[in-house]
């Protein structure tokens, strides 16, 4: 029987003297056509596992392209981020074991690895600043892009990575996350349980493992690990700061394989894998953000290098750049997914991180011979992740929509700022189930994090003065960000990283030395041993100062400026609990006035519904109560992380109370009555964009205009509409004589023609005057006998009366005069009361 590829190679020793033996690659293409994709995948295996390296060179890059899609996003390859094992089992188990990192695309990969094949990765599919900085001859500081780029030779199209082949591949597959993002969504797709994020989970247990070393390469010669190509010297790059040698050099490259450390030899894989995810996930920023955390005289010589490249050309191409570089800030959106991606990779990395054993005592003088995979561990976050994640999370708090989509960031970030949550040792519950103190083990982490913890707190506050907190989605972020921060301890500890940064007894040093602290996060972390530092207030400084520059100016959480944020917050937070409360007691009044004269359609008619601006209405009185709750809650975690007492709140909320209108102008902002109706003030602006306050979500216009409704007949209300129009403009000048007059005649025409309390709501809206005046006239309304409720109330009647023998003529005449009497009592009781538009 023919092997699955057996013709393969019948095809290519028949063709063996054309120039070009590329039957591999035509027979896979036209399998991807004709056979199903699990023989696709068993004749791919079998193919990987049985050809020699030199064919297999040749449909890589296509195999690369058919499994994780195209650069520009047209092809879809697997379309692995919509692959789900509940819809489609069979191919997305498949697809797993595939891509597994010890399945036959790994296999592929170790096999060409061996043989030093390089394929070429164009650099303008980069993120946008990394893209800019190399083609202003700006070499990154990753040091994934060392001896890598590659100038195009005479005729060529554009700058070029050269990758070898486990980077090329997952350049691949991690910039898939990025060029798919705006591709829809055929059907709902659950983001954790898509082969996408089942397989960076198990990269991430595989190349970081938490328990154990890295698995070695299933390749016949691990030791056969190339050196990146070196770079054109026609290529002239300007670094961003000091590069150290990168791992791989130090540990493989210059050392015989046959005498290398397993450990060393394979540990380059964990570093490449984390190099290619951060700066695919993460590199999302602009470029000045990225140089303003760089030494003074690396900025000197990239400036002499523009002035230099602005005097040879008339337009300068670093203008072009920064201009393709800023339309590329505003253009980028991160997805729910790719923030749900990144929470993976930052929980997985604490837990790498914290899975490092402490050493002996003994051998704490001599921590040099710690293994290179517990070197990576110790070092990995705040060299690899922490500088990058910073600015993302900066960028997604100032960019994401002020909606419930927001969750995910803000679940990214409470992870990070978390790391003892995905500590070995598991937490102790109590009986009371108390929340447990932070250890001042943690205390290095929250200092060396500092601005993560103040500056993204501080942006967090002005995002939730700007939401609508009746909403159970926001009010649920304000109680898990309170909460977090409310941990027993935590915030002693920020307090303290915050002093620590404010002492004013130690002179920071020149920028060039603090890679000795702050260690340069692109670059291979065992290039330089970072010394022990004893002066913890330099270490803070120095973490500050290279996040966001030496010319920073620090706002201090604990400080005046936003313990008065939070108190605006608290003020928001009790207006959010009393509308949700006269949210809830409408609801209940609403439903319990349903007397059996309004179920006929013969009582109030309100067409405008009660609806509020938020989504409490479609939840019910369930999540009403939850949303209080949350509320509750939060404020009470405030005044304990900003040692708040209740005199002081109850005396803030009393002095909102006393400041409403007492006229039922609660909530609504700043402004002045002018001819042309409500004009906002400055100050009424600055409520409404701040979310302050607002003017009541509801129809303001002619009640007789509004859309026809569901529950409405469209011909009957149409006609109604006509006929009272016509009825109107007859009798206009005899409805409002018989309005204007005094008595019970007047009071009993005012009841039936006029609507003073939607006069009411137009008098505290931007309503024009002239239309006001509209509202105001009498005139009689028939659109209520166009509802279906009304016309099957008035045929269950007729039916009901015809058992007792009563006819309709005359079952219509004590309809009449029982409603003749009902608003006879109505008219005597209150006059200003909704009418019933007759």
């Amino acid at each position: 029987m023919t092997s699955p590829f057996g013709r393969y190679r019948n095809a290519e020793a028949a063709s063996a003297h054309l120039p070009t033996p590329s039957y591999l690659l035509a027979g896979l293409k036209a399998d991807c056509l004709n056979k199903p994709f699990a023989q696709r995948c068993h004749d791919l295996a079998a193919v990987i596992e049985e050809f020699p390296a030199k064919e297999l060179h040749a449909i890589f890059p296509w195999l690369v392209e058919n499994v994780f899609g195209s650069l520009d996003g047209v092809i879809l390859g697997w379309n692995l981020r919509c692959l789900q094992g509940r819809t489609n089992p069979t191919e997305y188990n498949i697809a797993l074991d595939f891509l597994d990192p010890g399945g036959p695309m790994m296999k592929l990969v170790y096999k060409l690895q061996a043989e030093e094949y390089r394929y070429d990765f164009p650099v303008s599919y980069l993120p946008g600043p990394v893209k800019v900085s190399i083609q202003e001859r700006i070499l990154p500081e990753c040091s994934l892009y060392h001896n890598k780029v590659q100038f195009p030779s005479s005729g060529g199209l554009g700058l070029n990575l050269v990758l070898n082949p486990f980077e090329y591949c997952m350049f691949y597959f991690a910039i898939s996350l990025i060029t798919q993002r705006n591709i829809p969504m055929t059907c709902h797709v659950s983001t954790s349980n898509s082969a996408y994020f089942v397989l960076v989970d198990r990269y991430l247990k595989w190349f970081l493992p938490t328990e154990g070393s890295v698995l070695p390469s299933p390749s016949s010669d691990p030791g056969g690990v190339p050196s990146p190509a070196p770079r054109s010297p026609s290529m002239s790059f300007t670094s961003y700061g000091m590069h150290p040698t990168s791992l791989l050099k130090r540990h493989v490259a210059h050392q015989p394989s046959v005498n290398a450390d397993p450990a060393s030899q394979e540990i380059w894989r964990s570093e490449t894998l984390l190099q290619i995810f951060v700066e695919m996930w993460l590199h999302h920023y602009s470029l000045d953000m990225y140089q303003k955390m760089q030494s003074p005289h690396i900025k000197l010589e990239v400036l002499h290098y523009r002035l230099s490249m602005s005097s040879i050309h008339h337009s300068s191409p670093a203008q072009s750049s920064y201009q393709a570089l800023h339309t590329y800030q505003e253009l980028f959106k991160p997805t729910e997914e790719h923030v749900l991606v990144i929470r993976l990779l930052v929980k997985h990395l604490h837990a790498f991180s914290n899975s490092l054993k402490p050493e002996p005592v003994s051998l704490s003088a001599h921590s040099h011979t710690a293994s290179p995979l517990a070197e990576f561990k110790r070092i990995v976050i705040p060299r690899f992740v922490q500088q990058k994640l910073y600015v993302f999370l900066q960028h997604c708090f100032g960019h994401w929509p002020l909606d419930a989509s927001f969750r995910a960031v803000l679940e990214m970030w409470l992870s990070y700022l978390q790391p003892w949550r995905y500590a070995p040792e598991k937490p102790i519950l109590s009986a009371e189930s108390q929340p447990r103190s932070v250890s001042e083990k943690w205390a290095p982490f929250i200092q060396e994090n500092l601005l993560m913890y103040t500056k993204l707190f501080v942006g967090f506050l002005n995002r939730a003065l700007r939401t609508d907190l009746v909403s159970p989605k926001n009010a649920l972020m304000v109680f898990r960000v309170a909460k977090v921060f409310a941990q027993p301890n935590l915030a002693e500890m920020i307090q303290k990283g915050e002093q620590l940064f404010l002492e004013t007894d130690l002179v920071v040093p020149p920028r060039q030395h603090r890679l000795f602290v702050s260690p340069s996060f692109g670059g291979s972390f065992l290039s330089s041993r970072t010394p022990t530092i004893t002066d913890v207030s330099f270490k803070v400084k120095s973490h500050v100062y290279s996040l966001e520059g030496q010319d920073f100016q620090y706002k201090q959480m604990f400080g005046p400026e936003v313990r008065n944020l939070v108190l605006r917050l608290a003020q928001l937070i009790g207006q959010a609990q009393q509308t949700a409360k006269s949210i809830s007691d409408h609801s209940i009044e609403a439903t319990a006035s349903q007397s059996f004269f309004s179920w006929l359609r013969f009582g109030p008619s309100d067409l405008n519904g009660s609806y509020t601006g938020n989504d409490l209405d479609e939840i019910g009185q369930d999540s009403i109560k939850k949303t209080d709750e949350y509320l509750e809650k939060a404020l009470e975690y405030l005044c304990q992380i900003f040692r708040l007492n209740e005199a002081q709140l109850s005396q803030l909320l009393l002095n909102w109370g006393a400041a409403q209108d007492e006229n039922g102008k609660k909530q609504l902002p700043d402004c002045i009555e002018s001819e042309d109706g409500l004009i906002l003030t400055p100050l009424g602006r600055y409520q409404i964009i701040n979310g302050l306050r607002r003017f009541p979500v509801e129809y303001q216009g002619d009640p007789e205009l509004q859309p026809i409704r569901s529950y409405e007949n469209t011909t009957l209300v149409r006609l109604l509409f006509q006929l009272s129009s016509t009825i109107n403009r007859q009798f206009a000048g005899s409805m409002e004589t018989l309005c204007a007059k005094e008595g019970f005649l007047g009071s009993f025409c005012r009841y039936h023609l006029c609507n003073p309390c939607l006069e009411e709501r137009a008098r505290h809206s931007p309503l024009s005057k002239q239309n006001l005046g509209q509202i105001r006239q009498p005139r009689i309304s028939l659109r209520f006998l166009a509802s279906y409720r009304t016309l099957l109330s008035l045929l269950l009647i007729y039916f009901i009366a015809s058992w007792f023998c009563i006819g309709p003529v005359t079952c219509s005449f004590l309809l009449f005069i029982g409603y003749v009497f009902y608003a006879v009592l109505m008219t005597f009781f209150t006059e200003r009361r909704k009418p019933h538009q007759s």
